[in-house]
């Protein structure tokens, strides 16, 4: 039986005045999911890197675009995909063709360095990425503690 999951679909403006829109959205999924206020505030720095590296590189200067943010809401977690490329999609196909994070697209997606996929890495619980087209990052933050073990391993129920 396939996972049952409510899904809430943001597309803004490639602008820096729209990353606090989305912090307060996510705050309010996460809050109505169940989340206690360090896994809220964990959520807003790392799902904000992924936002404002999205407003800041996605386009070029002469470029205009938008920017996608995806809320799949569960009974234990919630997943939150950001797409540069602003194109609607359907969550199902793309959350198929996501790849685990790996130490070589830290160069690739910081694209003007600083630490912001080792901090959405080390706050999010999972971190699956896609480069073309555009990047895509998918963030999952488990919502019931005991998802989470000891050794920062994850019970995945898929």
């Amino acid at each position: 039986m396939p996972l049952q999951y409510d899904y809430i679909e943001m597309k803004f403006p490639s602008s820096a005045e729209y990353v606090g829109l989305i912090r307060l959205t996510l705050s309010g999924v996460l809050s109505r999911a169940g989340a206690t206020y360090d896994q809220i505030e964990d959520s807003k720095i790392a799902v904000s890197e992924a936002v404002t590296n999205a407003v800041k590189h996605a386009y070029g200067e002469d470029q205009t675009g938008d920017v996608l943010v995806g809320f799949a809401v569960y009974e234990d977690k919630v997943e939150i995909i950001v797409a540069d490329h602003g194109q609607s999609f359907n969550y199902e196909d793309v959350r198929k063709e996501l790849g685990p994070y790996t130490e070589d697209d830290n160069v690739n997606f910081l694209r003007e360095g600083g630490l912001g996929l080792f901090l959405i890495e080390t706050l999010m619980d999972e971190v699956y990425i896609k480069k073309d087209p555009g990047v895509t990052i998918s963030m999952t933050k488990f919502i019931n503690e005991s998802q989470v073990h000891s050794n920062g391993e994850t019970t995945v129920n898929r």
